[in-house]
């Protein structure tokens, strides 16, 4: 079988609040996913990060649908100088064919516990009480895992992230000279090179900077009577999209949160097939052309 080719489109739609909607595809095997998250921050000794927001996969060889929870992060170790990420919490993941994967994700503790540990069980969605399972994995995702049948124990497979046939192909970006000025490389240069360097006074700079061209851009906008528009996302309205999400994440307990994430986002694959630079037109983050 071919290896598979994955391309990304993301784009923060929308600034206050923080959107970002993001599209994967690969096109030659059929699969593609999208989603979307608004992030929010607080922090008690971590910084939690909480994600409002969802992902639907689709597979074409099998017509399914998958609705996938975006998961909450919390950021660890500030006492002692090493901080790590962790995703924290139990999340559903709801398949069109009838089938529910419970995962559990746990982390390192005082005395026990392992980094990136998980387990997940799968059952079928009509056993929503009993959750019996039918199959279960475990193990630490940025390691390996162990697939068992749970009615036999019998393990089916297993898998070594680091196994030399697991090992991930390049990932293909542009040099940043010959990206638009919009992606983020080269919109954030500044920012960037600041943090490479260590300087936290260029990197508030720069950050100060182009975010205070923003809000300029904003107010022009608003005294011609225009609104700012995503390049290469839609926000559907009530309708199919919606209807998905509502037949999918039925008695498994997630909510839309559409209201919080202006609306349901999804790729428009004509604009992304259609886009040129550069995307909008003279004008760039810092305001230039506007």
């Amino acid at each position: 079988e071919a290896k598979a080719t994955t391309s990304l489109v993301a784009e923060q739609v929308s600034h206050h609040p923080p959107v970002t909607a993001m599209h994967i595809s690969d096109a030659a095997h059929g699969i593609r996913a999208d989603g979307y998250a608004r992030v929010e921050m607080t922090f008690n000794g971590a910084v939690n990060i909480r994600q409002v927001g969802h992902a639907m996969l689709h597979i074409d060889r099998f017509e399914e649908d998958h609705l996938v929870p975006l998961p909450d992060v919390k950021v660890r170790g500030f006492l002692g100088g090493c901080m790590y990420p962790e995703i924290t919490g139990t999340y559903s993941i709801v398949s069109s064919a009838g089938f529910v994967t419970e995962m559990h994700f746990s982390g390192e503790g005082m005395l026990r516990g392992k980094r990136n540990s998980f387990t997940a069980r799968i059952y079928a969605k009509a056993d929503v009480k009993k959750r019996t399972p039918l199959y279960e994995v475990s193990g630490v995702w940025s390691e390996g895992w162990t697939v068992k049948d749970a009615r036999t124990g019998d393990v089916m497979e297993k898998y070594e992230v680091e196994a030399l046939e697991n090992a991930p192909a390049a990932m293909e970006v542009a040099p940043v000279a010959e990206q638009d000025e919009w992606e983020s490389r080269r919109a954030w240069a500044g920012v960037l090179a600041g943090m490479e360097a260590g300087d936290m006074r260029a990197v508030l700079a720069e950050k100060t900077r182009i975010e205070q061209a923003q809000r300029a851009m904003r107010v022009v906008e608003k005294e011609e009577g225009r609104k700012w528009e995503p390049l290469l996302f839609r926000s559907t309205p009530v309708g199919e999209e919606h209807a998905r999400f509502h037949n999918l994440a039925e008695g498994v307990g997630m909510k839309l949160g559409e209201d919080r994430t202006k609306g349901v986002w999804k790729v428009d694959e004509e604009r992304v097939r259609a886009r040129q630079m550069p995307f909008r037109g003279s004008v760039t983050p810092f305001g230039e052309g506007c």
